[in-house]
């Protein structure tokens, strides 16, 4: 029986498993969203396209499975770019369908005709124009293999309103092959025998973990191989939760897990940085060495040999050059390690080990993350610190980028993947909110906070009333400072405080705004009022703002000035 491309476009959707698309509709997609009704797929109606592609982007990112966003020819389409590129940045496995105007009428600037295939190359793992519909179901099949498979990232698939409408065989491939295409997943013996013979030498190893790391699924094997090599362990943004922060004592209480080092880099602690200028061997897995981690590359890991595992060959060597590469799948190399080292165990570890974590606990203890909660002024990591206790640390976190995501690295202490939802690798303004929804979407018991700034919350403030309209109690934690709070800290330290458009004293009142679109809207302006205001947010089932009036020119610290070394930290 012959279907019509937009049943075939469902059908395919079905195969895949989709349980949610993430949309907003137009004359070029208006066929298949007449099929839609037909269809057992959640749709969610967004009020802005970039939202779309942020809210499948916190969808793929909670769950590990694919995203599915679509949208409408034109400036539909040009509107999901930044989201796009955002995924690509950070390997989330998103597909965009986007729809095109009749293949006829490409190339003759017809009404809301825009080469998004041309525009988008750039950003994607790959991306088609789907000019026959007897290709349809083949392409669609392609895609969602390409987006999940090897490194995982988005593709796009541009829908020509004629091809949508034709009819053609409903075939859909029971396997996908793509000449050229054959991800290493399995790390090589070989190699793996080599890093093994490197770590039994090593004095002062440090694990440095990426969202690789989470990707592959490869968090338990990650616990299990450090503490087998009585390695610390560091993560990049992406890979907090890949490795527990925290530790359970027999009563109940927790306290830092002596082998958690915290985040690296440009606002890394002291202690991971530290570390990693003074290892003797650095395990990089699931990370790409990006220059907000490594600072000024000549002086990174300057004593230390270097590993690296990753599932794409173009990451390793490309920034830092390595001794030991191993491409492949994270978890894969993981469990071959691990199984080495069980079958081969260190001889005397917790003894060769002991002045390296001394050490190590010395920086701890002389450097830590600090600041001080002045009496009547809320200071912004004191509120994240807040979420983090009335959370019990449970909570899907999702932040907007600038001073409230670092703050949110620093002092939300991540137990477990997927737990944090950011934008690292692109750094996209906006992001957090319409995050928070997809996660929300995929979770609908759990709670989900977005850690916002008050500038970041404005760039996409409207899809506040699609949490509204679909019932999704997200809760935004604004860390309100009336600035752009990042470059205003970079240009104090700087730029001789010329804070030349970054102030936001002209703000709307977030609590009116909150409530004007059927949410809640509390405020907190003093320190005695954060926990209450917190508490209050997670009893209601309903979409919550909390404004909290922090600190204006509080700091991130610490941090990296531009082209120093990872030593070199500004503490205060």
């Amino acid at each position: 029986m012959k279907l019509k491309g937009s049943q075939i476009f469902f059908e395919c959707l079905k195969k895949e498993g989709v349980e949610v698309i993430f949309g907003f509709p137009g004359g070029a997609v208006i066929d298949i969203y007449n099929e839609m009704p037909k269809y057992d797929i959640r749709h969610v109606l967004v009020r802005h396209e970039q939202g779309a592609a942020h809210m499948a982007d916190g969808y793929a990112r909670a769950t590990g499975r694919v995203g599915v966003c679509l949208v409408t020819s034109g400036p539909g389409a040009t509107n999901t770019v930044t989201g796009i590129a955002t995924a690509y940045m950070d390997s989330v496995p998103i597909v965009f369908f986007t729809g095109q105007v009749p293949t006829p009428l490409i190339g003759n600037d017809a009404f809301q005709e825009v080469d998004i295939v041309g525009i988008s190359r750039p950003c994607t793992k790959h991306n088609y124009l789907v000019k026959d519909v007897n290709d349809l179901a083949t392409v669609i099949k392609e895609a969602f293999f390409l987006a999940r498979s090897g490194r995982p990232g988005p593709v796009l698939v541009d829908l020509p309103k004629d091809v949508v409408a034709a009819e053609a065989e409903f075939r859909y491939p029971k396997k996908v092959e793509i000449k050229g295409y054959r991800p290493t997943l399995d790390a090589h013996v070989g190699q793996i025998k080599r890093a093994h013979q490197l770590i039994e030498k090593s004095k002062r190893p440090v694990i440095y973990a990426g969202g690789g790391v989470i990707i592959s699924g490869a968090s338990e094997e990650l616990t299990r191989f450090a503490q087998l090599i009585q390695a610390p362990v560091t993560a990049t943004l992406m890979g907090l939760g890949c490795f527990p922060a925290m530790l359970e004592g027999p009563t109940g209480e927790k306290d830092l897990n002596p082998q958690w080092l915290g985040m690296l880099g440009m606002h890394g602690t002291f202690r991971a940085n530290m570390a990693v200028s003074h290892a003797d061997l650095l395990i990089a897995i699931g990370a790409r060495f990006d220059d907000r981690v490594t600072g000024k590359i000549s002086g990174f890991a300057p004593k230390a040999k270097i590993i690296h595992i990753d599932v794409d060959p173009t990451s390793i060597s490309k920034n830092v050059v390595v001794d030991i590469p191993i491409v492949g799948d994270c978890k894969n190399a993981l469990q071959k390690l691990v199984h080495m080292f069980e079958k081969d165990p260190l001889e005397n570890i917790d003894e060769s080990r002991a002045a390296w974590f001394e050490q190590i606990h010395e920086w701890r203890q002389t450097y830590p993350l600090v600041y001080k909660q002045e009496r009547d002024i809320i200071k912004p990591q004191f509120v994240v610190e807040k979420l983090y206790e009335l959370s019990n640390g449970n909570a899907i976190i999702t932040t907007e980028v600038g001073q409230n995501q670092m703050w949110t690295a620093q002092y939300y202490h991540f137990n477990h993947p997927r737990t944090l939802l950011t934008s690292g690798g692109l750094g996209t303004m906006g992001y957090g909110l319409p995050a928070a929804i997809g996660a929300q979407v995929a979770f609908p018991d759990r709670l989900v906070i977005d850690v916002a700034g008050d500038g970041s919350i404005q760039m996409n403030i409207q899809e506040l009333i699609t949490a509204v309209c679909n019932g999704l109690p997200v809760k935004v934690a604004i860390l309100n400072n009336k600035y752009l709070g990042m470059v205003r800290q970079w240009q104090e330290l700087f730029y001789a405080k010329n804070y030349c458009a970054t102030c936001l004293d002209a703000a709307p009142d977030f609590v009116k705004l909150a409530e004007s679109y059927g949410a809640v809207g509390l405020r907190a302006s003093t320190p005695e009022e954060v926990e209450p205001v917190i508490r209050e947010a997670f009893s209601i089932k309903k979409p919550v703002i909390m404004d909290f009036l922090v600190a204006q020119e509080e700091g991130v610290y610490p941090m990296v000035p531009a082209g120093k070394n990872i030593s070199e930290m500004l503490l205060v």
